[in-house]
């Protein structure tokens, strides 16, 4: 077993709780941690839960040995309520503990943001996810990844009527999603899972972006 040590932030959702079923399974990871407001229901003696209170991080207490940061966090505008609750939890809440982490010592991070992610976008989604890239970005991990993937195929705890619509549909349609299109065909959150603990373990330097093919090579 190896000595790797991760920190994972949205360990409950779609990709995230893929990425702790993968860290704990992996012998390269000697611990895994998740910073959550529930327990996981998982029995691993790898595994270090820290329940938190997402509006008051000042009792969060992060260990100083983490190799690798996963933050999986995000939620709706529906789900949230406002646009003002969205951006507490997809950009304020992210970048709090991000930069936690990195006070912390981390040195590698790697995040779940979406394609066409722009802070200057029109799109209220995609403006915030830029922003959030930028400012991780200036955190100066030694090295960072930002994934973009397309929709998100795959069961999540809560339902979502627009995606579940266009997930049923738009698999049978990867055949026009050719092209500078290839990056906007559907992936499966397991497969994004997946490029997230590769791309961990293959390490690097400086602030990368992945999207479309580069995901999907990574997820295997």
């Amino acid at each position: 077993m190896k000595n790797r040590v991760a920190l994972v932030f949205g360990a409950t959702g779609l990709i995230g709780s893929e990425v702790v079923r993968l860290l704990l399974a992996s012998d390269e990871y000697a611990e895994v941690h998740a910073v959550t407001r529930k327990e996981l229901g998982i029995e691993s003696n790898k595994l270090r839960a820290h329940l938190t209170d997402f509006s008051d991080l000042s009792s969060l207490q992060l260990p100083d040995n983490i190799s690798d940061v996963f933050c999986c966090l995000g939620t709706t505008q529906k789900k949230a309520g406002s646009k003002e609750a969205f951006y507490a939890i997809d950009f304020q809440l992210a970048f709090d503990l991000s930069r936690l982490a990195r006070e912390a010592g981390a040195q590698q991070f790697l995040m779940v943001s979406s394609i066409g992610a722009e802070a200057g976008s029109s799109n209220y989604y995609l403006k915030v996810k830029g922003e959030l890239e930028e400012a991780v970005r200036g955190l100066s991990y030694t090295c960072t990844k930002v994934f973009r993937p397309s929709l998100l195929l795959g069961e999540r705890a809560e339902q979502r009527f627009a995606e579940g619509l266009a997930g049923s549909v738009l698999p049978h349609l990867s055949f026009l999603f050719q092209g500078p299109l290839r990056k906007y065909r559907p992936i499966e959150g397991t497969a994004v899972a997946r490029a997230l603990v590769a791309g961990a373990l293959e390490g690097g330097n400086g602030f990368c972006v992945l999207e479309g093919d580069e995901i999907a090579k990574l997820a295997g």
